[in-house]
């Protein structure tokens, strides 16, 4: 089977081999397991290779490089206008090409790509939807453009979309979907977590407006003022990185919140076999996998009512859910309960722990297959 993928992910080159952002990668592999022949139409840059990017496991791969583009500002606009024919040039040479179509969406690579596939009826397709499908969520117009070509099956023929959540009201061709980070074989016992000594907590994720890390942190200041005894492991980079190392030099935190940095996937692994608790309080998600991580490795997750959260904390059975605009207080009455109420946290995290692997990477990739085979 000849697979082409399209995408907006960030490609790099080095000794050969094709590299990109490492959650992506890890699905990436599973779909080509299946396939004899796989071409990219994606952005490739000359950036260094960083932690969290790995190379693809198969060696008969091509990439097809195009130019990145956004429309946020008037010059980008103005330069997107002359990049775009190029790109659906690309995007349509490789749907001729493909056996099988397969779309990244959203993204701006996506939404072009979205367009193209409506020429193709007769090819088989799968679109992966990773941002947010909840109908009710606000979202850019690019975002509920991709969504509605996608879910209307008079343009999108022969298609799978696959979304995170069951949501009602849906066309035929939307099916639920998850992803999944661990294999069966890294399943083990770990010690009951109680809370006799030192509480561990862990934010994972940008460093993002977005992703509020600075609220983790705040939350953390107000519960060492309680002279609770708490430390929170910090994972990931982006743009408030600075503004968060900064406030907590600034207030003396650094013995009780540590900064990595963006870290390889077994560090981050064991830091969740740690941790008591992950607070991620994420305004917009597609699949939280790092809600499910946490889950994973009997870390209760402290979440935003985002996406398919609701769905995957069992509505407050296996962990907290709060509003996005949660502050800082609410969360550490939330931490506060489950102190006081250990049976609680106990049964949450267990619930947690049962649910989230049932969803290892060998089911991850028998899903996959079946939507390949068309079975």
């Amino acid at each position: 089977m000849k697979f082409a993928i399209i995408s907006h992910t960030l490609h790099k080159s080095k000794d050969q081999k094709l590299y990109a952002y490492e959650p992506y990668v890890r699905e990436m592999n599973l779909w080509l397991q299946n396939v004899s022949e796989t071409r990219i139409v994606a952005p490739v840059s000359k950036a260094e290779i960083v932690a969290i990017e790995v190379p693809y496991n198969t060696s008969n791969i091509h990439i097809k490089e195009i130019p990145s583009f956004n429309v946020l500002s008037l010059k980008t606009k103005i330069v997107s206008i002359f990049k775009i024919p190029f790109i659906l040039f690309e995007i349509l040479k490789a749907c001729f090409w493909a056996d099988h179509i397969h779309l990244r969406c959203p993204g701006n690579v996506g939404l072009l790509g979205c367009f193209v596939q409506i020429l193709f009826p007769s090819k088989p397709k799968t679109v992966k939807y990773a941002g947010n499908w909840d109908p009710k969520s606000k979202q850019p117009v690019s975002y509920r453009i991709q969504k509605w070509i996608v879910s209307n099956t008079f343009l999108t023929k022969n298609c799978k979309v696959l979304v995170y959540g069951n949501w009602e009201g849906q066309s035929k061709n939307i099916v639920p979907f998850f992803t999944a980070s661990y294999i069966n074989h890294e399943i083990i016992d770990l010690p009951e977590k109680d809370f006799s000594s030192k509480i561990n907590f862990i934010f994972v994720g940008a460093f993002t407006e977005g992703k509020q890390p600075m609220l983790s942190v705040k939350v953390i200041e107000k519960l060492l003022a309680k002279k609770i005894k708490v430390q929170l492991d910090m994972y990931g980079n982006g743009l408030e990185f600075i503004k968060v190392q900064e406030y907590v030099e600034q207030n003396n935190l650094e013995k009780n919140i540590i900064l990595h940095g963006n870290q390889p996937k077994e560090m981050v692994k064991k830091a969740f076999q740690k941790a008591h608790f992950l607070i991620f309080i994420s305004k917009s998600e597609g699949w939280p996998k790092v809600v499910a991580e946490a889950m994973f490795w009997s870390c209760l997750p402290i979440s935003s009512k985002v996406s398919c959260v609701e769905n995957m904390l069992g509505y407050g059975a296996r962990g907290a859910i709060v509003e996005s605009n949660v502050n800082e207080n609410e969360i550490v009455s939330i931490i506060e309960n489950y102190i006081k109420n250990k049976e609680l946290y106990k049964k949450q995290v267990l619930e947690a722990k049962n649910w989230s692997q049932q969803y290892t990477l060998e089911k991850f990739s028998s899903e996959i297959k079946k939507l390949l085979l068309h079975e």
